[in-house]
């Protein structure tokens, strides 16, 4: 925390939400979000982005889901990651629904773009009866032309109507779970946008300058906007919209966190992934284990926890060091490359002691340190493990199938729709 006597401002007390596990608002720590910049379709890629922004910092993640390749896509994501995801969605319902057929943590609307009440009150109901959080996306680029008309621009006001407008759909069927953001390219309309927004709502505030641009200018832009805010007591959630690697957006978010005094500085940063029938340790226990002995020893790393070896080291693969279990075997990893196969027994042990001599060696030194045959016998049990639990032990085929019925379905009634109406 920050030195007494030179803290920022008290927060503003909002309600509070929970995305996916993570609290939001009502005095939780501010949280780091990042979006994904994969085609959500391309499940293996997306996770390694999602396990590297994890690795980075950031607490949530939001994926775009603008096709139905996406939203199948985010089925076979959403049980294999290891933060909260959030669907984005613009124009089309239907991508909403299939989304949260796939399970994701939360929605992002754009009220510019997703204008027509009843579907907007529909993928409310939906989303309350999962329990799934939404954020009201109002963005100054997008904004309703009525809005537009009437403020004469993308001014503060306008903004926060356009946000006032949506909460309206939702209070018709009493949905409530709904986190708000007022986002704008230009720093000083984006500030002023969300200091009327807090003063209009209760609800948890996400901030962002949107478009801020490549580093370092994009850096400045959104620091100047998130932290002029935070240092007031405004927001709840942030994210840097930067054009460059989005590993670069969530170590920003965390870094600006950590030096305004609204988050601990770490030493260690410990990712596991969730588990799932592929799992072949006890990954819960495992991490637990190993984020007490390098805790104790201070290690200033990212370090993974991966159930096994058919996704875990390329999905993890940003971490400085890893384990992933596989055939009674843990198999060692740094920045994704398999360096050791150690037995089961000696997992947490393996692992600790190579982020000793990675501390005092480095990370090229241990590299070239690898076991040359590690990486063969790895992917013998990777093939293996393949081979007797299957590519997907979520039952995430069920829920493609039942996404494709559904989308099927909704272009089926559009149809006698417009025939009808025709």
């Amino acid at each position: 925390m920050a030195k007494a006597g030179v803290s920022v401002a008290a927060r503003k007390m909002t309600r509070q939400i929970i995305l996916g596990g993570v609290a939001i608002g009502g005095g939780a720590p501010v949280s780091v979000q990042s979006m994904t910049t994969t085609k959500t379709a391309d499940v293996d890629g997306t996770l390694q982005q999602i396990y590297a922004l994890a690795a980075a910092g950031a607490d949530i993640v939001r994926c775009t889901c603008n096709e139905r390749e996406a939203a199948e896509g985010l089925a076979r994501i959403v049980p294999r990651s290891p933060v909260p995801i959030v669907a984005d969605i613009h124009f089309h319902v239907e991508m909403a629904l299939a989304a949260l057929d796939a399970g994701v943590n939360g929605l992002r609307l754009n009220p510019g773009n997703l204008r027509k009440p009843e579907e907007i009150k529909l993928v409310a109901k939906e989303a309350k009866d999962r329990g799934v959080p939404i954020r009201i996306g109002v963005n100054a680029g997008s904004l309703h032309p009525e809005l537009y008309k009437r403020f004469g621009g993308a001014t503060p006001e306008a903004l926060v109507e356009s946000a006032r407008q949506e909460l309206a759909y939702f209070d018709e069927v009493d949905f409530h779970d709904v986190k708000i953001s007022v986002k704008a390219s230009s720093v000083p309309l984006m500030i002023e946008a969300y200091r009327l927004a807090s003063e209009t709502f209760d609800f948890p505030l996400h901030l962002g300058v949107t478009e801020a641009g490549p580093p370092p200018s994009g850096l400045v832009k959104a620091t100047a906007g998130i932290a002029t805010l935070l240092a007031e007591g405004i927001g709840d959630t942030i994210r840097y919209s930067l054009t460059a690697d989005p590993v670069e957006e969530a170590r920003a978010g965390r870094q600006l966190l950590e030096a305004l005094g609204l988050r601990e500085r770490r030493g260690l940063d410990l990712i596991a992934c969730p588990s799932c029938g592929r799992a072949e340790i006890d990954v819960i226990g495992v991490a637990k284990r190993v984020q007490e002995a390098l805790e104790e020893r201070k290690i200033p790393l990212q370090v993974a926890v991966m159930g096994c070896v058919v996704n875990g080291p390329g999905e993890a693969r940003e971490a400085d060091l890893g384990i992933a279990a596989g055939r009674h075997k843990g198999h060692l990893f740094i920045k994704g490359k398999i360096v050791r196969v150690v037995p089961e027994s000696e997992m947490v042990e393996a692992l600790v002691a190579e982020a000793d001599k990675i501390i005092a060696e480095g990370i090229e030194a241990r590299l070239a340190a690898a076991d040359g045959a590690a990486e063969a016998e790895a992917e013998a049990d990777r093939r293996q493990l393949l081979d007797e639990k299957g590519a997907d032990a979520n039952r995430s085929e069920e829920v493609v199938m039942r996404i494709r019925k559904h989308l099927d379905e909704h272009k089926q009634d559009r149809g006698s729709q417009d025939g009808a109406s025709g």
